[in-house]
């Protein structure tokens, strides 16, 4: 038998999850020369750099090539600008214009994107969800606009599980322990099971997947779990069975 084909639970009872990190922000290139960077005000919600929309071009391109775009059900993503700008890039329909009945997924330059507007058809339903945030606390890049801004920006993603217009997790002198960011991880993951979508693609954050995973698979082999908690800072796309 094909050990690629062997697994401990019925493909029944399994998910399929398309993990993303966000491409490149604007808070990355001033973080990756001074990390104190990410505490300045100037990377409130920080936006995707053009070298960041080129990644989730390539990342689109590839998703489409191997018929990925057709098989997702379902795309959530935490509701900061560059995992939105990064899940509607990738996994977005094509060129709005507004003789398009439906409501565009993003419009036109969202977040100074100079970037035309992104369509709804033909692609899976989107939504916002704070469970999979980065890190809270203290970097400005990690704060979040008020959702009547997102909803203008990002007029077909669903915010309707989102509670409060305003950002009232973040706080700016205290900064979420990891370990707390792990149980937030372990809960978003549980709530997964809630929905009936059986692929599903995640777009958010390094710090969010790194805990996460590092809380997940304690079932698993060392060798595998090491492999799903090695920690990167690119763009990236990873399967994993639930």
């Amino acid at each position: 038998m094909d050990a690629a084909m062997t697994g401990l639970y019925p493909l029944h009872r399994c998910k399929t999850l398309h993990l993303v990190r966000h491409a490149q922000g604007i808070h990355n290139v001033y973080g990756e020369k001074n990390r104190a960077a990410y505490a300045s005000p100037d990377f409130f919600d920080a936006h995707l750099t053009p070298l960041g929309w080129q990644q989730v071009n390539n990342l689109r391109r590839d998703v489409q090539a191997c018929g990925l775009s057709k098989k997702i059900e379902l795309v959530i993503a935490s509701p900061l600008l560059r995992t939105m700008q990064t899940a509607v890039g990738v996994f977005g329909g094509e060129g709005y214009t507004d003789e398009i009945g439906a409501p565009p997924l993003m419009v036109a330059n969202a977040g100074n994107s100079d970037h035309p507007a992104i369509s709804s058809l033909n692609c899976p339903p989107f939504i916002a969800v704070e469970l999979c945030r980065e890190r809270l606390g203290v970097n400005h890049c990690d704060r979040r606009r008020s959702i009547s801004e997102y909803q203008r920006l990002f007029p077909a993603i669903d915010f309707s599980s989102i509670e409060n217009e305003d950002d009232v997790l973040w706080t700016p002198d205290v900064r979420e322990k990891d370990e707390e960011v792990a149980v937030r991880g372990m809960k978003f993951l549980n709530w997964l099971w809630t929905r009936e979508e059986k692929e599903i693609a995640i777009v958010t954050h390094s710090a969010f997947l790194f805990q996460t995973l590092s809380a997940f698979g304690n079932d698993c082999d060392q060798s595998i779990k090491s492999e799903m908690c090695k920690q990167q800072f690119y763009l990236w796309l990873q399967v994993c069975k639930l």
